[in-house]
């Protein structure tokens, strides 16, 4: 082994925090790995869901329960789908007959 030159750096020694790669090779930048890293898996956030008592709600509500298990990008798709079904059932209410009017009062 030869004399390091003035100034110079001494080559890292292996050891903890210094990867054998970089030890072996100096001046080398070790590949990255195969397979690209994938994104974590979904993770429920834990939301309750407070039933309504009304069915149609409170099947859109647990609707909501399936974005729990995808990733970021399916959320939407679940999220226009419980809109839709919400919108739906508030407009069934307009639509249902409701207690008869009062009669006018007799004059």
């Amino acid at each position: 082994m030869s004399e390091p030159m003035e100034g110079a750096r001494p080559e890292p020694e292996p050891g903890p925090g210094v990867p054998a790669a970089v030890a072996e090779a100096p001046g080398t930048v070790p590949e990255p790995p195969s397979e690209p890293a994938r994104p974590a898996d979904p993770v429920p956030l834990g939301v309750t869901r407070t039933p309504t008592g009304v069915a149609e709600v409170d099947a859109q509500l647990e609707r909501l329960a399936d974005a729990d298990h995808l990733a970021a990008s399916g959320h939407l798709e679940v999220y226009e789908d419980v809109h839709r079904g919400l919108r739906d059932a508030l407009t069934a209410l307009d639509r249902r007959p409701g207690p008869p009017a009062p009669p006018a009062p007799a004059s």
